[in-house]
Order: C-alpha cells, then sequence, then structure tokens
C-alpha cells in the first residue's frame, strides 16, 4: 500500500514559489481507501501501546491527527501559529530557512507525564515539528514518536530530530 500513497502523490512545481516542488497530498484525502491506508499506517503502529494523546500540527497535520486519535479513542491536540488559540497558551519560536515562526498549544491540552505521537502530513527540516515536541515537554509530556504521510530525506529534518523516535510512510 505504501508504493500506491506514494503513486498518489502529485507533483505540483512551482509552488507555493518558483524553484519548490510541491508534494501534494490531495488525491491521497480525496480516495476513502488511500485516505484509511494513510491513516492505518500510522495509527497501527501504536495499537496496544500507552498513547494519551496525538498532537497535529497546523494544517494539514490537523487532516491525519485528528483520523488517528479517533482510531487510537483519545483525544487530538493542536499546536497552531501563534494568535490563533483562543486560551492561555505555552509558546515557542524557531528558525525557518527564510525566517522564524512561533508556534503555541493550550495549557490544559497535555498533563504531566503523558505519552504523546506528533504528526504531521510533511517532514522537511523538522523545525516545525521540533517545536511542537517543545511544547509538549513544556507542559510535562513525553514524545512517544513523531509520525510523518511523506518525507523528504534531503532536507535532512530527520537529522535533527535525532532525540525522537521518527516514522515516514513516504520518502523522498
Amino acid at each position: 500500500m505504501h508504493e500506491q500513497l506514494k503513486a498518489a502523490v502529485r507533483d505540483v512545481p512551482d509552488f507555493p514559489i518558483k524553484g519548490i516542488l510541491f508534494k501534494d497530498i490531495t488525491p491521497i484525502l480525496q480516495d476513502g481507501k488511500l485516505f484509511r491506508a494513510a491513516v492505518d499506517t500510522i495509527a497501527d503502529r501504536h495499537a496496544g501501546k500507552k498513547v494519551d494523546a496525538v498532537v497535529g500540527i497546523d494544517a494539514r497535520g490537523f487532516i491525519f491527527a485528528g483520523a488517528v486519535a479517533y482510531k487510537l479513542g483519545v483525544g487530538m491536540v493542536p499546536v497552531r501559529k501563534k494568535g490563533k488559540l483562543p486560551y492561555k497558551t505555552v509558546v515557542t519560536s524557531y528558525t525557518l530557512e527564510y525566517g522564524s515562526e512561533t508556534s503555541e498549544m493550550h495549557v490544559d491540552a497535555i498533563r504531566r507525564g503523558d505519552h504523546i505521537i506528533i504528526v504531521d502530513d510533511l517532514l522537511a527540516t523538522g523545525g516545525t515539528a521540533m517545536a511542537a515536541a517543545t511544547l509538549v515537554q513544556q507542559l510535562g509530556g513525553t514524545v512517544r514518536e513523531m509520525d510523518f504521510l511523506i518525507e523528504l530525506t534531503f532536507l535532512k529534518g530527520r537529522d535533527r530530530l535525532k532525540d525522537y523516535n521518527v516514522f515516514s510512510a513516504i520518502q523522498y
């Protein structure tokens, strides 16, 4: 099924800017069997293990994190860009190739000792996933694993996340 998932990802040249080859996952989302396979590929890794919540990264990570959390019977915690959450938050800033970004999570989203899975659609440089892990740890949670549908291996994001268990269903 991994090959079917990989074959469904559409390359979109020069998006969002010239010189970028965007990996479009919408064909997977539009096909019920492929979407289920993508979710199952992540969720089944954690069946029978202690997981207290699934953290989803803004915005496409929410799609997979919500479905994985549902399948595991646990809650889904959103990590959002600064200013998007209505309640008190913990905040962390991180650098990107082209600047910096700030992410946040509600202060009551995770309890001390919770076992957390972080889910996103894409692992590129690892900055956003590292920020999510920082937020989880600020609240006393433990990151069990970081799971991605796609990994762009040439950007070496896995190296940045070397202190965590990292899984990706599709590699480019």
